[in-house]
């Protein structure tokens, strides 16, 4: 089979999976209510591992501003293995699942963990219905996230993008139509994401790899860095991005990609950031919402639209450049991006 020929049409298609996880959360509703609505929960826990850890981190970033309620995210294996540490005690808790495959060992045994206690309940998201993280618990599901490369692509942006919509629902006003907003634009994104990221990487060649971001973006910053890594097999970082200027930009130097996943809320500290890793020789490369005369240092600016979104809603319309980034750097040097090395799609212990 030709090198790619999974994981290229996976990151293209990801608009209709988008489209497919909004008409099955409204068939959903009872979920949402059910778990999301629920205002009795004194602690909403997301969990997952890996690529699925990095969602649940937007996931419970989105969660505590649009709902009000406390929420944090954790690897899964920090609630089988270290619960007491994680969560506090006598706590009513609501445990969310994230697997695409739903069969993360990780996943599962920390729901399994909780089960007997009275003050925990488990609800989750996958992209496989039958899965046993589908059976074991009720779960969102996105349907066209299911994917056969091994990489996470549109299954990480389905599912993010289901769960923010479902908190949208539960929090109601104007939210639920930001996400239909973000419907509208992903198509244009996907689309317009391939060339410029094709371009980007055979135009030039970078020896460290740096994704920085901050608040929704934060966990997206670590997801962009991973699939780079997993695809191509190249050495890269994330950091949160004001974060990075305490030591680690000390490895800025010609030849850095520093990529830099700009928020609104912060825009201009966030911008500030990046034009000090522009002096220090890194090549800047910007996506954002809009470009305008603060962002005319970068030398790549690639724009989502959206601005008058919430940074939390646009999340997911920064995610093809950057997996295209990844898939065509793995091209170029060489690699399949559809089977990396060491790595399976479900991780068993």
């Amino acid at each position: 089979m030709t090198r790619g020929a999974l994981t290229l049409p996976e990151i293209g298609s990801q608009a209709e999976a988008l489209e497919a996880a909004w008409r099955q959360l409204n068939a959903q509703g009872a979920w949402v209510r059910k778990y999301l609505s629920d205002a009795t929960f004194e602690e909403v826990v997301f969990i997952g591992s890996g690529s699925s850890y990095y969602q649940a981190q937007t996931m419970a970033t989105t969660f505590r501003l649009w709902l009000g309620r406390s929420a944090i995210a954790l690897p899964s294996s920090d609630v089988f293995l270290f619960r007491d540490q994680s969560v506090a005690r006598g706590r009513k808790t609501l445990l969310v699942g994230v697997s695409r495959s739903g069969e993360s060992s990780e996943v599962l045994l920390a729901l399994d963990s909780v089960k007997d206690l009275a003050d925990w309940t488990t609800c989750g998201i996958t992209c496989y219905e039958q899965s046993r993280l589908g059976t074991m618990t009720e779960c969102l599901v996105s349907p066209l996230g299911q994917e056969q490369s091994t990489v996470m692509t549109k299954s990480f942006s389905s599912m993010t993008f289901m769960m923010q919509a479902a908190i949208a629902q539960a929090a109601g006003d104007a939210l639920p139509a930001q996400m239909e907003d973000v419907l509208a634009l992903d198509g244009d994104v996907v689309a317009r994401a391939k060339t410029f990221s094709d371009d980007l990487v055979q135009a030039n060649d970078f020896n460290k790899y740096i994704y920085l971001g901050m608040g929704a973006y934060f966990g997206l910053a670590q997801e962009v860095c991973l699939k780079l890594k997993e695809m191509s097999y190249v050495w890269t970082e994330s950091f949160g991005t004001l974060e990075f200027r305490h030591g680690p930009k000390s490895v800025v130097e010609p030849g850095t990609l520093v990529c830099l996943l700009v928020s609104e809320g912060a825009r201009e500290y966030e911008l500030k950031v990046a034009e000090e890793m522009k002096e220090f020789g890194a090549f800047v490369l910007l996506v954002t919402a809009a470009a305008g005369a603060d962002t005319e240092f970068a030398d790549a600016v690639f724009e989502v639209g959206g601005a008058a979104l919430s940074d939390e809603a646009r999340a997911v319309l920064y995610l093809p450049a950057l997996q295209y980034l990844g898939f065509y750097t793995a091209m170029k040097r060489g690699v399949d991006p559809d089977h990396p090395r060491n790595l399976t799609q479900v991780v068993k212990i």
